[in-house]
């Protein structure tokens, strides 16, 4: 297990809530169990271009987050879930869906970088680049086109395409449209997880692994 997934399995993960432009605290806590909303799936929640981290599972299990690459929490769930993909990998499919919050200056641009890396193949490096350097640019309030277009040159990356890409119409498009599936699922904060197709609230870390299990028919 890597030392930045032991460190966030030894606290309690805070997972930052933002409802409009408040932003709301609450920390993963160890006397209640996971829950999970039985409603029915949304043809919305997972759409046939949504991004995979890694390869689909083929157990059909599918863990969904909508995630805001500004946001605090879903920095801390960050480690969480790459912990999760190493466990479960090739039975879970692990879906990123884009939510930038309205309060969070630089969090729409963090997106369409990394979805224009995902259009060159670099969507997993791009995606850890933006929570492994979150502490040094979030929470500006300058546009930082230009910080994570030097990540998309580390990446060695054709930046002539990572420029167009990032600057279209279709890719902010994309990245609206993931943010108005959201809404429209009921999301108000980031991270939101969805457990094949159903909300799921975690309240601890080790809930993810109870509901991966169950969900498995472990």
């Amino acid at each position: 297990m890597r030392t930045q997934t032991k460190a966030a399995l030894a606290v309690l993960v805070v997972i930052v809530v933002a409802l409009g432009s408040v932003l709301l605290t609450s920390q993963l806590r160890d006397d209640e169990g996971p829950v999970v909303v039985d409603t029915p799936e949304a043809s919305s929640l997972v759409r046939d271009d949504s991004r995979i981290l890694g390869e689909e599972g083929d157990s059909g299990v599918t863990l969904v987050e909508f995630l805001d690459f500004e946001c605090e929490g879903c920095r801390a769930a960050y480690p969480v879930v790459e912990d999760l993909r190493e466990k479960y990998a090739g039975r879970v499919t692990f879906v990123i869906r884009y939510f930038p919050m309205p309060g969070h200056h630089n969090s729409e641009r963090a997106a369409r970088a990394v979805e224009s890396a995902a259009r060159q193949g670099q969507l997993e490096a791009m995606y850890a680049r933006m929570y492994e350097t979150q502490a040094e640019w979030g929470e500006g309030r300058e546009p930082l086109d230009d910080l994570f277009r030097s990540f998309a040159d580390d990446l060695g990356l054709d930046l002539a395409q990572y420029d167009a890409d990032y600057g279209s119409a279709e890719v902010a498009a994309r990245v609206q449209r993931d943010l108005e599936d959201g809404i429209d699922l009921g999301v108000s904060g980031t991270p939101t997880f969805f457990l094949d197709g159903r909300p799921f609230h975690p309240q601890t870390v080790g809930d993810f692994d109870t509901a991966l299990d169950e969900a498995l028919g472990r």
